[in-house]
């Protein structure tokens, strides 16, 4: 039987349906196109932002400064374990690979071996020390084992020269250079999957938004390294979605073009790792000499472990200012790399036993931004930024780090009283209200920050070995050292140099240490000008010898010196010496014409070195990446004085700090040989050096409002405290007394007639002057009356003695300096019988001695300068 089957036709729901698949169908097959289309466009464009970053030099800080090479002499006192740690942060490796050189610990000396891209470049030395005292040297370069009397270390590195206007700092390293553990430990914290994945690590960026959408933040970011680079190098570190889908793609990319080694290389030059001063510190090269002043080759597991745990957070888990965070974090990493397998549990926990061991702390002016600023200007007029950085030159400057140390601190803690000097100044106790309302409030006045500059430069090669050119170079670049201010009282011993300048053509007539002047209130006409300078606190003294009114800074004394000599000798002298603004007026003798500290510090090597001025330096040499010098660099030197000149003012300047304005310097404790001077005109000055250093330093305000303190409470202490310190270090600690050259002598004075000395005037004291021009009568020659004419007062009397430590007062008393005897004390009137027995009348308390009066100190009224 046939059987019929009727077949349905299609519902219309089913027809929709089917319409509608082909339609999504359809739309996702346009939309991949899109998607496509839109990843090939984003595509070909990060590929040629990549290819444009990424081809040639990717740092652009080729051109590098270096410090002057440590000299470690023999006999000098140090160990081996300092000179292991000066040759680190040159970026020598322990017993490892180091383009630079190595260096091996041995029982009782260290061994030495530069590398091919040395200073050095070839000679090598074994430095025997014994009871932390270098009792030998052996050059390596020899068979026989040439003995050395002094080897240099490598330079250190300062900075890159031209990084860019953020002032960043980095020490470029290979993926060779990064010591295993630190690898492990990055990887440990930040990237574990790190050479697994392709650029995305999927599962921890979906953990990571899963994490954001139950906190509602954006803290989560799930970035591998990959991503890290892409963000920190080719983007904005700003947290949108868009971004994110960005980063990824360029992460892709640059997996595809990079292997994971040359990637990790880029990450450990570009990661931030924080701010040292006014600088950033980038990579992990710079990070591993900024926080423990070695090479990252020589990075131990606890200090991998913390400066891998510092990249997320640089700032906030800085060791220096939040110790116990760090430490926390870097613990953190220890058990993270425990949980990886990177090290095991009982060296994380003796790494975590370990205590924070970071460099001394760097200050903004140890890093030497303001040298740094000085070298580039420098370099600038010879070579253009592109030249330099090309060719990878290296530029070997003047600075000595330790000095530079010495100042940032005696800068910094100098400035703290200053500081509350000036706020003492500016406070004022005022009355408020009316009435019964009435009351008294205490006012602090509104003014600008005191500035300092401090310059410290080798008198006899001219090289700048320190320099700081403010309080913060952050939030100031203004260089200080080289910004011109009127130089006050430092200027003062080029009037007297001119004066004792005519021992050379007239001695019969020549003016001497113990030449007297009038310090009385005066007017000097120049021109159709008036002229009237008045002494500090208003004080004068009458008759004075040189040396005393060079000591005690007498105003009116010093410009009537000049008068003598002539105003055009002196500005002549000055200009010769490079201060270059002088004119030939009564008040250049007190320094109102300017000069930058760094124009002082040359001007008075005409005194340090022997007559000879020396124009400062600061590069001493630069050379290509493989040694080869390019240009070698020596200071100007011109001979401007006689060392015979020179000789005698440094005597008289050894009396401003033994006895005179600047006694505070020997009661802060500076007990080496030294001469100087104080300034103080509206800003406060000191101009002092030794045997080998000297040292200017300045205080001011920018407004060039009056500071109202004296160099010798300003200036001068923060020079006491770096030149302390500076005679503490190796180099500087030989501060011998001044060489004596031919053709001055040194002569016994008496110090109340100022005439030689005898065994009848024990109370006396040492000058040098001039052969020739030194005083001939002895003490006991002052009164050559015969015996009546001196019992009875009869004949012509001699004038009273001055002193040259000391002023002649009424009655004949002598005004005695700080940090002197006071003279014997005069002899009372007396009557007939007086004279002839010796008898007295009057109280025996006016014979005892009286004390020497302080040192000047600060008044609320402007001085005048001293």
């Amino acid at each position: 039987m046939a059987v019929k089957l009727k077949l349905s036709k299609p519902a219309k729901g089913r027809r929709a349906s089917a319409s509608l698949i082909k339609g999504a169908v359809a739309a996702f097959i346009v939309l991949c196109l899109a998607l496509f289309g839109v990843f090939a466009f984003y595509y070909v464009r990060y590929q040629r932002i990549i290819d444009h970053k990424m081809s040639g030099r990717i740092f652009s800080n080729a051109a590098k400064i270096y410090a002057r090479p440590r000299v470690v002499q023999l006999g000098e006192r140090v160990t081996s374990q300092q000179i292991a740690a000066q040759l680190r942060r040159a970026g020598y490796a322990d017993n490892g690979d180091s383009k630079v050189g190595r260096f091996r610990l041995l029982n009782g000396g260290i061994e030495i071996t530069p590398g091919p891209e040395s200073y050095h470049n070839s000679e090598g030395a074994v430095v025997r020390v014994t009871d932390g005292k270098v009792d030998r040297i052996v050059s390596l370069e020899t068979r026989d084992g040439k003995d050395l009397s002094a080897y240099e270390l490598e330079p250190q590195l300062i900075t890159a020269l031209f990084e860019t206007e953020s002032r960043a700092k980095r020490r470029l390293i290979s993926y060779n250079d990064i010591p295993k553990v630190m690898v492990d430990a990055v990887l440990a914290i930040e990237d574990r999957r790190f050479f697994e994945h392709g650029g995305v690590n999927y599962y921890r960026l979906a953990e990571a938004a899963m994490i954001d959408l139950r906190t509602g933040g954006k803290q989560q970011g799930g970035s591998t390294i990959t991503m890290q680079i892409a963000r920190g190098f080719f983007l904005t570190p700003e947290k949108k979605f868009t971004r994110k889908l960005t980063e990824m793609l360029i992460a892709v990319e640059l997996e595809q073009r990079f292997s994971k080694q040359q990637i990790l290389e880029l990450y450990a030059n570009s990661v931030y790792m924080g701010q040292r001063g006014s600088f950033t510190i980038n990579g992990f090269g710079e990070a591993s000499q900024a926080y423990f002043g070695k090479d990252v080759k020589s990075l131990t597991l606890p200090e991998a472990a913390l400066l891998a745990g510092m990249i997320q957070l640089p700032n906030a888990y800085n060791p220096y200012k939040n110790p116990e965070r760090a430490m926390k974090r870097r613990n953190l990493v220890l058990d993270s790399m425990v949980e990886t397998g990177a090290i095991r549990r009982d060296d994380a926990e003796k790494a975590k036993a370990f205590p924070l061991k970071l460099a001394p702390p760097n200050v903004d002016a140890t890093d030497a931004p303001y040298f740094v600023d000085l070298v580039k200007d420098t370099l600038v007029q010879h070579y253009n930024e592109r030249e330099l950085n090309e060719n990878s030159y290296r530029i070997y400057t003047s600075l000595d780090p330790d000095l530079q140390r010495a100042a940032a601190e005696a800068v910094q803690s100098g400035l703290k009283a200053v500081d509350q000097q000036v706020e003492k100044l500016r406070t004022r106790r005022v009355k408020v209200g009316t009435g019964k309302d009435a009351k008294t409030e205490t006012k602090l006045l509104p003014g600008p920050p005191a500035q300092v500059a401090l310059v410290a430069i080798d008198p006899h090669t001219g090289e700048v070995l320190a320099l700081v050119g403010g309080r913060n170079y952050g939030t100031s670049q203004l260089n200080h050292a080289v910004a011109k201010r009127p130089t006050g009282s430092i200027f003062k011993p080029f009037v007297y140099a001119a004066a004792i300048n005519t021992a050379l053509t007239s001695p019969d007539a020549a003016f001497t240490p113990a030449s007297m002047v009038d310090d009385s209130p005066t007017t000097f006409a120049f021109g159709d000008q008036i002229y009237e300078p008045r002494n500090y606190k208003e004080e004068y003294h009458g008759q004075v010898s040189a040396r005393y009114a060079l000591a005690l800074s007498l105003n009116n004394a010093t410009v009537k010196v000049a008068e003598q000599v002539g105003y055009d000798k002196v500005a002549d002298l000055a200009r010769a010496a490079g201060i270059a603004s002088v004119k030939a007026t009564p008040a250049m003798a007190l320094g109102a014409y300017d000069a930058s500290p760094l124009d002082m510090a040359g001007a008075y090597t005409v005194f340090a070195n022997g007559g000879v001025h020396i124009s400062p330096l600061l590069v001493d040499s630069v050379r290509d990446a493989q040694g080869n010098v390019i240009a070698d660099y020596s200071a100007d030197r011109k001979d401007v004085l006689d060392p015979r000149v020179a000789a005698v003012m440094t005597n008289m300047m050894e009396g401003v700090i033994n006895f005179g304005t600047a006694f505070p310097v020997r009661a802060r404790g500076f007990t080496a040989p030294a001469a100087g001077k104080t300034g103080t005109s509206h800003d406060g000055w000191f101009a002092g050096y030794t045997s080998n250093l000297l040292c200017i330093v300045w205080v001011g305000f920018d407004d060039y409002s009056d500071l109202r303190l004296s160099g010798a409470v300003t200036a001068a202490p923060i020079w006491a405290e770096f030149m302390k310190q500076a005679v503490q270090l190796p180099v500087y600690q030989d501060a011998h007394p001044f060489p004596q050259p031919a053709g001055v002598v040194e002569v016994t004075l008496d110090k109340v007639t100022n005439r030689l000395a005898t065994s009848t005037c024990p109370d006396d004291y040492t000058a040098e002057f001039i052969a020739g021009t030194e005083p001939r009568d002895t003490c006991d020659q002052s009164d050559n009356r015969g015996f009546f004419s001196r019992i009875f007062g009869v004949g012509a009397k001699p004038a009273p003695p001055v002193s040259n430590t000391g002023q002649q007062q009424p009655g004949g008393q002598v005004q005695q300096q700080a940090g002197q005897q006071p003279p014997p004390p005069p002899e009372k009137k007396k009557g007939f019988f007086g004279k002839i027995f010796g008898v007295f009348k009057g109280s025996d308390d006016q014979n005892k001695q009286q004390p020497p009066p302080p040192p000047p100190s600060p008044t609320s009224s402007s001085p005048p300068p001293r």
